[in-house]
């Protein structure tokens, strides 16, 4: 954790997720942390492609399920795009199937809402290492 306590630019995130009222908690949370910073929202999976595309963001959080375009398959979209992306899937879901599915997507992890507070920061930092050098 040391490195990426150090990083000399914060994290870009961009959060999809459908549920305003949780893509405002989660961008609550990430703003107690200096070392992440929210660039955008998107509401489906269909505008969340445009915005990685657009903003270039470090990590992707991504909610599985979503109108227009779900998760997964934005994840796919996204990674076709800029293989470069870091994805992380947020759900409700425990499932494996959703868990397999998410990864043969491209995403580099996977939380569930019910861990968000205690494991959210931690897993955007680790996943974003890679990609910038750490």
């Amino acid at each position: 954790m040391e490195a990426a306590a150090s990083l000399s630019e914060p994290i870009r995130v961009l959060i999809a997720d459908d549920h305003r009222l949780f893509a405002e908690a989660l961008e609550a949370i990430l703003a107690g942390d200096d070392r992440i910073q929210v660039v955008g929202h998107a509401g489906d999976g269909k505008e969340a492609v445009k915005l990685a595309t657009e903003l270039g963001p470090d990590v992707v959080l991504m909610d599985i399920s979503m109108p227009v375009m779900d998760g997964i398959e934005a994840a796919a979209a996204i990674k076709s795009e800029r293989g470069d992306a870091c994805i992380l899937m947020l759900t409700g879901s425990n499932s494996r199937a959703d868990v397999d599915r998410a990864r043969q997507a491209g995403a580099a992890g996977y939380v569930t809402k019910d861990r968000i507070a205690a494991e959210l920061i931690d897993a955007i930092i680790e996943i974003a290492k890679p990609s910038r050098g750490s």
